[in-house]
């Protein structure tokens, strides 16, 4: 009876000793989960990692502890634990996802492409697959970064702009030079609205020269054509030549750039120049850049107008957790310095900014709207209008970039531009609305 009594006495203790060190466990994988939640996976890690002895093989243990490894940069740690995960449980969505995470960051990206569309086979929700898709993109990058590529795109637009010349609605204007008389404008003076299609394809190359260093050049054009005012159709090409250099978390670039511009089929302006840019990447959701643009504008019927241009600016861009929200924005100052003498009314000192955000509302769409101002002083008195003109522009953008199927991207879009001046020909509004249907190869 005794020996019984005993007996029970120590089965007893074992259960409750057991119960004890499941109470405890829960407690350890809450604590963990509760530390990755806020963002502290390194103490989310050091509470789960002297546990592994014990409790490897429990898959919610395993999990927790392959993310916090994965989210320090223990990568072959990370990638130990998620495999027991789906040792135990195959069909572990999220555990398939993190792990081909980790293959990708130890470099294995053939693996973590596989482990990827596993994950997409298996079914997941909108925003994880546009997660997915994100980094499917950044591997196929990675593996372009060692081999010479050439991409391309063709693209038409359709769409309806109020102003196709960007001209002043009124059709009188008084001129000081002349004691205020009134001169009516002709029809190509004033705003003229219409519908339009364009059509455009470029080309794009990237050669590595080693492991830092890559070749970068393009080619593109670009000819849009209005229904009945065809006398202000536009066409332009453009053309780069450059050298990319990337160092740890810097890229920095250098291209010349050359741009031709038609107007009616006849050559109305052409830019020579160079571009060059320092952008760093402080981590995958935070990145800024600064950058100097000099431009050689020959205008072919009015050389009066020939001038130098330098642009200085900055560029920002922030993602909110999970990448579904980007915010990006910059600030810049130039001076466009014309040439020869006397027409220094012509150029003119600018500054301005501009902010944006898109935002992943769906897998295959994104929402985005930006805006943007400028400010121009011009160099000298006007001689007809007897003041020194000066501009504040605004511009406005919004619109849908959609997603029907691989390398296909359709943008409904709306801009709207109100440049506001002291001179009242050069006072304008317009508005244009627009789909384009890009295919890219």
């Amino acid at each position: 009876m005794k020996k019984t009594k005993n007996t029970i006495r120590m089965a007893l203790l074992a259960a409750g000793l057991l119960a004890a060190n499941a109470v405890l466990a829960d407690a350890v994988t809450d604590n963990a989960k509760a530390l990755l939640d806020k963002g502290d996976a390194n103490a989310a890690y050091a509470l789960l990692e002297p546990l592994e002895g014990q409790r490897a093989g429990n898959t919610d243990y395993d999990f927790l502890l392959g993310l916090a490894a994965l989210e320090i940069g223990k990568n072959t740690n990370a990638v130990f634990a998620f495999e027991r995960v789906l040792a135990v449980d195959p069909n572990h969505v999220r555990a398939r996802a993190e792990i081909a995470r980790a293959y990708a960051a130890l470099g294995e990206t053939k693996t973590a492409k596989q482990e990827f569309e596993t994950v997409k086979k298996q079914g997941v929700p909108p925003e994880v697959a546009v997660t997915i898709d994100r980094l499917l993109s950044a591997i196929e990058r990675v593996e372009d970064e060692g081999h010479t590529t050439v991409r391309g795109f063709v693209e038409g637009t359709f769409g309806h702009d109020s102003n196709v010349n960007s001209a002043t609605a009124d059709r009188n204007v008084a001129v000081p030079l002349f004691g205020g008389a009134i001169f009516t404008l002709g029809p190509g003076g004033t705003r003229r609205s219409d519908t339009f299609t364009s059509a455009g394809g470029g080309l794009n190359l990237r050669k590595p020269l080693d492991k830092e260093w890559a070749l970068t050049a393009g080619l593109s054009g670009s000819k849009r054509m209005n229904t009945d005012v065809d006398i202000f159709d536009t066409g332009s090409t453009d053309a780069y030549l450059g050298v990319v250099r990337t160092y740890g978390k810097d890229v920095f670039s250098a291209a010349l750039q050359y741009n031709q511009f038609w107007v009616d089929n006849n050559r109305y302006r052409e830019a020579a120049g160079f571009t060059t840019q320092w952008q760093h990447n402080y981590d995958a959701r935070n990145q800024a850049s600064l950058y100097i643009q000099y431009s050689d504008l020959h205008y072919m019927s009015q050389e009066v107008r020939n001038a130098d241009r330098f642009v200085i600016g900055a560029n920002f861009a922030h993602a909110l957790k999970g990448f579904k929200t980007v915010f990006y924005g910059g600030a810049y100052v130039g001076d466009e310095a014309t040439r020869k003498d006397g027409f220094e009314h012509l150029g003119h000192t600018l500054y301005g900014a501009r902010v944006g955000v898109q935002h992943d509302f769906h897998r295959d769409a994104k929402a985005f709207a930006n805006l943007g101002y400028e400010h121009r002083r011009y160099g000298a008195e006007d001689p007809f209008f007897l003041k020194t003109r000066t501009d504040h522009q605004w511009n406005l953008g919004a619109g849908v970039m959609w997603t029907p199927a691989k390398s296909w991207l359709v943008t409904p879009q709306f801009q709207y531009t109100d440049s506001r001046s002291n001179v009242a020909l050069n006072r304008f509004r317009r508005e244009l609305v627009s789909v384009t249907v890009r295919r890219e190869f």
